[in-house]
This record gives structure tokens, C-alpha cells and sequence, in this order.
């Protein structure tokens, strides 16, 4: 069985004693690609690094909401600039937080803004963080979407129906951690079991949100594995349905990355 983690932070020191052991263990564990996000554009040499490191191992550009005030001069084409290099295969993350208002909720719309014209010059997909604010980011997404088309994922999905039917909509990827697993996430599930299945993508958010019977450990790129497990019961299929669903969405989107040999790719039951 053949998945993607379509979402860690390999960059985070969480991981740095070990880095080659947690890349080793979730490719044994059959996660064939990974993509380590950007949460700060000025620590991108640091991300690209890792990405130039490993084979699977792909990475964004982008300054993430939470921090939009430390960088609040990223630009467009700084952005474009940077997602140049190969391994560079998503603008983002960047989006709306209304949970901790880290940063100003102006600037964080401004550098959403910003990196939206950078995923729709580049076409590379936008990556979204989304918490409590889904009116806004929403109509922030329809709005843009009017001005020019762009791909789009929202990422560790945690937000309402509402805002999965508009995403929807545009076009827009769900994707979906290991929050999915948790007791209380019964209304993520009920989301999750009625997106279309060509619009899934799962994700683990390393070194965040754990999967049961991870949870209150360090996440890790491998235990997407549980993530899918969940996702498949949510549907009322197998793992190995959702792994080929979701695979082969992540390569629909996330269109720069390399295809995977047939032998490792698997066929869709």
C-alpha cells in the first residue's frame, strides 16, 4: 500500500536528532512522498535543504498566517522567485487563524492575498490553514477565484461543512490529519465521508496531531498510515482504496512532483 503525506514540518527541531531515522521509517511504512512545509519564507534555504536531502522528500514557500507579522513584506514575486527551484511544489502554508490572532488579522488577509497571486502565477497549489474563520476565508477564496483560477488545498481540515461545500465549489482539495481519528472529531468524519473521492488528501502535520493510538506522542510522516485507516472507515472502504485515491489525487494536484513507478504507484480496487 502506497501513500503520501501530503503535509509535515521535517524542518521543526522536533525531528532534528533524528531526521534520517523518521524518513527511513516512513518509507518503510510505504509513504512514497512527503512534503515538508514552509511556515517562513526566510527559513526556506532551511527547508529546501532537507527536500534536496531526501528523494521523496519535497517541499513550499510560504509564511505561514501565525507569522504573517514577522513577514510582512513577502512578495509576489519573491514567492514565484523561490518556488523555482524543483523540489519546490506548493506555495504556502497561509490562510486564516482567528484562534490565537498571532498576527493581525489585516496583515494575515494582505500576506493570504499575496500568496494567492503567487499560486496563480506559478499554477503550483496553495496550501491553507484555516481555524475558526471560515466566513472569511471563504469568501476571501471567492473572491480570488474570480480575478483568476488557482489550485487550492485545505489543509488538516478541522472546519465546518460550509466551508468544504464552497471549496468545493472552486475546485479546492480537502485534506485530512490525524485529528480525524479522535473521539471527538465525529463531525470532521461526517465531512470527510462526503467530500468527493477525487478531492481527499491525507496529511499528518508532523510533528502535531497524532493519530490515535499515537496521540500525545510526536507525529511522524508514518503514521499517515493511521490517518488513512480512519479515513477509509469514515467511507465505508478499504485503506487500500483510499491509499490509491488519495495517492493519485496528491499527483493530480500537486502536479511538479515526479510520478511514481507503476510498481510503486498500486492499482486503484
Amino acid at each position: 500500500m502506497t501513500l503520501v503525506d501530503s503535509h509535515c514540518h521535517l524542518d521543526f527541531p522536533d525531528f532534528a536528532p533524528e531526521l534520517v531515522a523518521v524518513v527511513a521509517r516512513a518509507h518503510a511504512a510505504g509513504i512514497a512522498r512527503m512534503v515538508t512545509i514552509s511556515t517562513r519564507v526566510k527559513r526556506f534555504d532551511e527547508i529546501r535543504a532537507i527536500a534536496e536531502r531526501f528523494p521523496e522528500v519535497y517541499c513550499s514557500v510560504g509564511t505561514h498566517c501565525l507569522h504573517a507579522a514577522e513577514e510582512p513584506d513577502t512578495s509576489v514575486d519573491e514567492l514565484c522567485r523561490l518556488a523555482e527551484h524543483e523540489k519546490c511544489v506548493a506555495i504556502g502554508e497561509v490562510g486564516l487563524d482567528y484562534h490565537y490572532d498571532y498576527s493581525p488579522r489585516d496583515v494575515m488577509e494582505r500576506g493570504f492575498r499575496t500568496h494567492i497571486a503567487a499560486a496563480r502565477i506559478t499554477q503550483l497549489p496553495l496550501v491553507i490553514h484555516a481555524r475558526e474563520a471560515d466566513d472569511d476565508v471563504a469568501a476571501i477564496l471567492e473572491e480570488e477565484m474570480a480575478q483568476g483560477a488557482f489550485p487550492f488545498i485545505l489543509h488538516c481540515f478541522t472546519s465546518s461543512a460550509d466551508l468544504a461545500r464552497r471549496a468545493l465549489a472552486l475546485g479546492g482539495y480537502i485534506s485530512f490529519s490525524g485529528i480525524l481519528t479522535f473521539k471527538t472529531a465525529a463531525e470532521i468524519r461526517a465531512v470527510a465521508a462526503e467530500v468527493p473521492e477525487d478531492r481527499l488528501l491525507v496529511e499528518t502535520d508532523a510533528p502535531y496531531l497524532a493519530p490515535l493510538p499515537f496521540r500525545g506522542k510526536r507525529n511522524e510522516p508514518a503514521f499517515v498510515v493511521k490517518t488513512n485507516a480512519h479515513l477509509a472507515e469514515a467511507r465505508g472502504v478499504s485503506p487500500e482504496h483510499i491509499a490509491a485515491a488519495t495517492t493519485a489525487n496528491f499527483h493530480r494536484l500537486f502536479t511538479k512532483v515526479p510520478p511514481l513507478p507503476a510498481s510503486a504507484s498500486g492499482s486503484h480496487v
